[in-house]
């Protein structure tokens, strides 16, 4: 909805979901940059946030199964992160929202790295500040660039479908494990991870 609001304004032309899906790889700034024909990005940039900002849990409804499972992993000693192609200002802005600011351990966003995903230098930037090696650490993704990341990054990477609207139906490079329904995931991971 940001996006399209963006480019209504300062280009005058209508852009599809499909169109703005296909132009992900940068962070929403890095995005309105290279794609927006108009000038003045930085007028855009903020059009963007306030959007974003404004619209955010009308769009964004908080996932009791997802907040559960982080509260468990958690608990249970493990250190989290995330590896994101988001700006650090609308990362800051959904964990604020879906009231997640304080269980991550490493926030990895594309403003932190040099090449986004599927290059999996977010990945191992994480790793380095968790200070763990890629074989003591699980990556989970949602996209064929996550699952390309975590595999060039040689870490255990599994292919999750929880969203499926607004995730990858099928992944066309194979994660070395997939699970659908995120009640699944808990117990068959401290199963081998005991």
């Amino acid at each position: 909805m940001a996006f399209e609001a963006v480019f209504r304004e300062f280009d005058d032309r209508e852009v599809t979901s499909g169109e703005i899906k296909a132009m992900f790889g940068p962070s929403e700034t890095g995005i309105i940059r290279e794609n927006l024909k108009n000038n003045n990005h930085e007028k855009a940039i903020e059009l963007y946030y306030e959007i974003y900002r404004d619209q955010h849990d009308n769009m964004v409804k908080k996932n009791e199964a997802i907040h559960t499972l982080l509260r468990q992993l958690k608990t249970s000693g493990y250190k989290l992160g995330i590896v994101t192609e988001k700006a650090r200002r609308s990362m800051d802005l959904s964990l604020d929202s879906l009231e997640l600011n304080n269980i991550f351990d490493v926030i990895v966003t594309g403003d932190d790295v040099e090449l986004p995903k599927p290059d999996p230098e977010g990945i191992n930037k994480a790793l380095e500040e968790l200070g763990l090696s890629n074989k003591e650490a699980i990556f989970l993704g949602d996209s064929d660039a996550d699952i390309l990341a975590g595999k060039q990054a040689s870490v255990y990477t599994i292919g999750v479908h929880w969203l499926p609207n607004f995730q990858t139906i099928e992944f066309s490079i194979q994660p070395d494990e997939v699970f659908s329904d995120i009640s699944e995931f808990l117990p068959s991971f401290l199963e081998t991870k005991v």
